[in-house]
């Protein structure tokens, strides 16, 4: 009765059965082979009695099966529980699902799974460099990152160098995509040059868009940048020139 999924798989006969309409369904046995028992066992658990016992080795995948099945209610659970005990460790593999699977199933981005945690940490767990490129992307465009601009790219430089080994694809090409959403205005001339300097090794960001940040400094402004990159993230350090780069500043 709560689960449409299993209301169909239960009311039909097997692909290409002819038996007639008011015919006693088929008995089984029903494999469900992509998910692990202890995980299926909470999906059952919430399909009798409308509630869930979770922990933290489970919790993700229940959340992925509750999308799968079309349980609205016990993905909600889910995210409340993930959010409520988050760990460090945790929080890229919460934010790989949330993009993939919570969006469709609440009809929107939660917030941010990992804003209880400390960012500093988070982007160095193993879990970060193993982010895909739009998991990422979604990551860099948020302004509550507590990480000042110089140490996210960082990150995202060696993000970028294991992506290229495991996908075995040159750094620029599997950065193409994150490196658009760094925020390189708000760098000071000097961190400016010694990232263009490091970038000669690599090539992680275009030239064009270390040429945008230099012109930003010229003219004292952040014309020509889209003004998501000269804004300020919760984490980013000031800076003497950040007060130019404000488009209400006087």
């Amino acid at each position: 009765c709560r689960c449409q999924a299993f209301r169909g798989m239960f009311s039909q006969g097997p692909v290409g059965s002819e038996d007639p309409p008011g015919s006693i369904p088929p008995q089984g046995p029903f494999i469900l082979g992509n998910v692990q028992p202890e995980v299926f066992l909470a999906v059952i658990e919430f399909l009798y009695t409308n509630s869930v016992t979770l922990n933290s080795h489970i919790a993700l995948e229940v959340l992925t099966s509750s999308v799968e099945y079309g349980l609205q209610d016990l993905c909600k659970l889910c995210v409340k529980f993930i959010k409520d005990t988050l760990s460090v460790e945790q929080v890229c593999e919460a934010l790989q699902v949330s993009v993939t699977s919570v969006v469709r199933c609440v009809g929107s981005r939660y917030q941010c799974p990992g804003a209880a945690v400390c960012w500093q940490a988070v982007v160095r767990t193993q879990g970060f460099h193993e982010l895909s490129d739009a998991v990422l992307v979604q990551v860099l465009r948020s302004d509550r990152l507590a990480v000042d601009e110089l140490d996210l790219v960082q990150a995202v430089r060696e993000w970028a160098h294991v992506s290229s080994a495991v996908l075995e694809r040159p750094v620029p090409e599997v950065a193409a995509l994150p490196v658009r959403e760094l925020r390189l205005p708000l760098l000071a001339p000097s961190e400016l040059a010694t990232l263009e300097s490091h970038n000669q090794r690599d090539l992680l960001i275009p030239v064009e868009s270390i040429a945008a940040a230099w012109r930003a400094h010229a003219l004292r402004k952040g014309s020509g940048v889209p003004s998501r990159l000269c804004r300020p993230r919760r984490g980013t350090r000031p800076r003497d020139h950040h007060r130019h780069l404000d488009p209400h500043a006087k």
